[in-house]
């Protein structure tokens, strides 16, 4: 089934190019014009066939000197997944101190990638 041509600003590098991207009557790339470099068809396939996010959020924190710490996932997760992992990341409790980097979630939503601190909360005084 032929899908409708698309124009995708790309996020790559600092150029911004926006990309066209036509297919063909099998539903696949046939062609795309407007990238100025080879990032631009790596990133502009991606978004079409399998669109990739990082995650940013918050977690809850107990016993810390904030209630919240904020969170995200060490890798791209599958765009289609990203509402089932904010619900499973609106579950979590961590317990302070927690420091950046620290490994809060081993696998969300089943994709095997990580979700890790971004900031540092100590335990309350």
């Amino acid at each position: 089934m032929k899908r409708e041509d698309v124009i995708i600003t790309c996020i790559a590098c600092p150029n911004g190019c926006d990309i066209k991207i036509t297919f063909g009557d099998d539903g696949n790339i046939a062609s795309m014009e407007g990238y100025k470099c080879k990032n631009g068809v790596t990133y502009a396939t991606a978004e079409v066939t399998a669109p990739e996010r990082i995650l940013t959020s918050s977690v809850a924190v107990v016993g810390g000197a904030f209630r919240l710490a904020s969170v995200k996932t060490q890798k791209p997760i599958p765009k289609a997944l990203l509402i089932d992992a904010v619900k499973e990341i609106a579950k979590v409790k961590v317990k302070a101190p927690i420091s950046v980097g620290d490994v809060l979630l081993e696998d969300l939503a089943g994709t095997g990638v990580q979700v890790v601190s971004t900031c540092n909360v100590q335990a309350e005084k």
